[in-house]
């Protein structure tokens, strides 16, 4: 009996040993599993990771190379061929946006306000994101604008301030007054208005009553010309001072030549000596010179221009136009691209003037190049060593 219960216990200690030893090697197997699930697990994690990773890089250096190369549709509105300044204007800016990335659009409207108008709502439907104009008359867009307005495209008045139109969101122009002063400067250093006993004879040729900037121009040569107009040492032989009178409708050769002839008929023509005439540009400068040769025989007076053309320049050259105000467009071009560039990518455009320029609606705010004034000294310097001109274009 004794040696029955005996065998019956063996045979459970063994069965429980037995069991035993399956558990644990159960339980080793089950947790060797578990660790390389969780092995496995945590590679993919590493290689999703890594992924998303790199996508994310790759869309980042994307969207870094679409930023830096600019994009879109940007619209240019110049009013006019017919004067060489707008030909270069628009040539400077178009070539220079393009190289930022930009599709351009640019039209020139032949001074003609409607067919300008025509244009810009053509931009406007065509797709252009941001629209840079030079008006032909600052009051004559502001329909037009609604609609840019409308779908918030943001509008760059170009050289010429827009006026009465709240849809303007800056203004690149040079120092406009700064034009006037310094040919009001230059004709009183040649004359020696402060020291010369005088009296000295001037008349007054600005622009287009319908371009702002003429009033600039304007106003800036009579804040250093009046002064001497009061005290007499200057005089205006025809009695024409005052604004409305000595404007030249569309900067007309023509029309100037043709005031120009009168002016001296009427007061030269005895062989009164004329000393300067002020005139705010060079196509109007380009109607005097040619009215003087035709019909003044007296010594050859002070003649101021701006904008350095080439029949101008080459008039520097033979003595016939005392100066011109240089307004290197290839600078105005690379600051307006700035800004465009600015405004495309969601910022602000860089201005240096926030006081000046109130088109009516507010004051706009603008970036002012500064000019600077060419004669026969300087002109090598300023426009052929620049790679403004060659000295074939000069000949």
């Amino acid at each position: 009996m004794k040696k029955k219960i005996m065998s019956m216990l063996l045979t459970t200690v063994m069965a429980v040993s037995i069991l035993a030893g399956c558990g644990s090697s159960q339980s080793k197997t089950e947790s060797a599993a578990t660790d390389t699930a969780a092995t496995e697990a945590t590679a993919e994690q590493d290689k999703t990771a890594d992924t998303t990773a790199d996508t994310t890089a790759d869309t980042t250096a994307d969207t870094a190379t679409d930023t830096a190369t600019g994009g879109g549709k940007v619209g240019v509105a110049m009013p006019t061929k017919d004067l060489q300044r707008w030909n270069q204007d628009g040539a400077n800016m178009e070539a220079q946006l393009k190289e930022a990335g930009y599709e351009v659009d640019l039209q020139y409207a032949s001074n003609d306000i409607p067919t300008q108008v025509s244009q810009i709502e053509n931009m406007i439907n065509s797709g252009c994101e941001l629209l840079v104009i030079a008006s032909i008359d600052g009051d004559s867009l502001g329909t037009v604008l609604e609609q840019a307005k409308e779908k918030n495209i943001p509008v760059i008045a170009y050289d010429r301030l827009i006026m009465n139109s709240d849809a303007i969101t800056y203004y690149a122009t040079f120092d406009n007054y700064m034009v006037g002063t310094k040919q009001g400067e230059y004709i009183k250093e040649k004359l020696d208005l402060d020291n010369a006993d005088g009296p000295f004879n001037i008349e007054l040729v600005t622009g287009d009553p319908g371009d702002n900037n003429a009033r600039f121009f304007f106003g800036g040569a009579m804040d250093i010309l009046q002064p001497y107009i009061d005290d007499g040492k200057l005089v205006v032989k025809s009695g024409q001072t005052d604004f409305e009178t000595v404007a030249t409708a569309n900067w007309s050769t023509e029309t100037a030549q043709s005031r120009m002839d009168a002016i001296i008929s009427a007061n030269y023509a005895d062989g009164t000596r004329l000393d300067a005439v002020l005139c705010s540009n060079d196509s109007t400068a380009l109607g005097v010179t040619n009215s003087l040769e035709a019909n003044y025989t007296g010594e050859w007076p002070i003649i101021t221009g701006q904008d350095c053309d080439i029949a101008n320049v080459k008039n520097m050259i033979a003595g016939k136009q005392s100066m011109s105000i240089f307004k290197d467009t290839r600078t105005l071009a690379s600051k307006v691209v700035e800004m465009v560039d600015a405004v495309m990518k969601g910022g602000e455009a860089p201005v240096n003037d926030t006081k000046t320029y109130d088109n009516g609606t507010g004051v706009i705010p603008s970036y002012l190049c500064e000019p600077v004034f060419a004669d026969a000294g300087n002109y090598k310097e300023l426009l052929v060593d620049s790679g403004y001109y060659s000295e074939a274009d000069l000949q």
